[in-house]
Parts: structure tokens; sequence; C-alpha cells
């Protein structure tokens, strides 16, 4: 008798995660990461004005579709494409945009790596990949918003790590939305202060300059105090938890 809740095959699990790798292949292999640049965004400033000023949503639509793309297919170019947000959109309808597409990208690489090996792996999981899955499950939200805080944090290792264990994909989203905010709107800040820049000859690397500004203690000390008040509940959880009684003999 066939099993009516038969897994999918491992080319049908393995096929999201495939093609974004494919994705991500054939996009270094056009060059595109030496295409999106600041120097070709200074190079070509006039151009893109006049398309923003001629047709905002659909420059705002292709803005957040090559976002979320390259963020799916992990493509290093989110610091960029983050400032020329703020530069074309300015620091708010930038930012804005900016945290959908990021959100909409790295929803898609969760949901990808959680069918091809999220399953399997917990099935194979020794007792502290179990503890560490029962932790995500009670306090997903709250450990995932505090690591979305945390600048340090990779964007790419925190989309794939709630996939391994069981993560619920509305705890991902909104831990994911939410937690972006601050750096987000700090790049486009910078973003939008770049035809200074570039009338000065970009003589400093607005990245570098918007890393800067995200850990300066302006930042840094309000964003660390949105971390502490995401772990408190873990941390009350933890302090309730009473250690079982042992069975009596």
């Amino acid at each position: 008798m066939p099993d009516a809740a038969a897994k999918p095959s491992p080319f049908v699990r393995f096929a999201p995660l495939l093609l974004l790798a494919a994705a991500l292949a054939t996009a270094f292999a056009l060059g595109l990461h030496r295409e999106v640049s600041l120097e070709a965004l200074r190079d070509r400033q006039t151009e893109l004005e006049a398309f923003v000023a001629a047709n905002l949503p659909a420059a705002i639509g292709l803005y957040v579709l090559a976002y979320a793309l390259s963020v799916a297919i992990s493509f290093p170019i989110a610091s960029v494409l983050t400032l020329a947000g703020g530069f074309l959109f300015g620091p708010w309808l930038g930012g804005a945009a900016t945290v959908i597409a990021a959100t909409l990208g790295a929803t898609a690489i969760f949901l990808a790596a959680r069918t091809a090996v999220g399953d399997a792996l917990r099935a194979r999981a020794g007792g502290w990949l179990e503890k560490l899955e029962r932790g995500f499950r009670e306090n997903a939200f709250n450990y995932l918003l505090a690591l979305r805080l945390f600048p340090g944090a990779p964007f790419f290792i925190v989309n794939l790590v709630p996939a391994f264990f069981g993560v619920k994909l509305r705890d991902f989203v909104l831990a994911t939305f939410i937690g972006i905010i601050p750096g987000t709107f700090v790049y486009a800040s910078v973003g939008n202060g770049l035809r200074a820049a570039f009338e000065a000859g970009v003589s400093a690397d607005p990245a570098a300059q918007g890393r800067a500004l995200l850990f300066s203690p302006e930042i840094i000390l309000p964003i660390a105090g949105l971390i502490v008040l995401a772990l408190l509940p873990i941390a009350a959880k933890a302090f309730r938890r009473k250690p079982k009684a042992e069975p009596s003999a």
C-alpha cells in the first residue's frame, strides 16, 4: 500500500536551493558584482535620476525586485544597493523599500534552505541540536530579533540558521522585518548624502562611513538597548524555570 504521506524526492527538495545557487553562479559569471558599484552609480547619476523622476513606481518596483533577488542568492552587493536606494529615493522611501526587499529575499532563501535540509538535519540531530531547536521554538522571535538588531551578525548566516531549527515562517518574517530597520535606515541616510560625496570625488568609502556611523555610540547604544529588550523574555523564562524534583526512592 503506497504511503500517502510520502516525502518528496531529493531532487524536489533541493531544487529551490540549487536554483538559487545557479543564479548566484550566473551573476558572478556575468561580472555583475563589478557592474553594481558606487562608481557606476556616479557615472549614471543623471540617467538614473531622470528615470526615477519620470517613473517612480516602476523604479521602486525594479529596485525591490533587484534587491530581493540579490539577497535571495546571497550576492554580495547589499551595502551598495542600500546606499543606492537612499541616494535615488531618499532616506525614508529608500529605507522602507530596502527593508521590504531584504525581508522578501531573506524569506526566499530561508524557505529554500528549510525545504532542502531542515527536516533531514533535524532527523539526524543529536542531543545538542535538539536543545537548540527547542530553544528556537520557544523563543524564536526574540532570538531572531536580537540577531537581526546586532550589526555584526552576518545576514546570510542568520537567514540560514533558523531554517535548520524549525522556526515558524511568521516569526522569521516579523523578526527580520523589524530587526533590520535601524541598520537599513542608517545606510539609506548615508546614501542620501552621496551627491556631496560624488562632488568631492568620493574620497571616503560611503559603505565604511555607514558602518562607522552604525557602530557610533549615538546609534549602537539604542540598538544595544533594543537587543537587551528582545532578550529579556528569554532570560525571564530561564529564571522562572525550576529544576524538576528528583523522583523518590
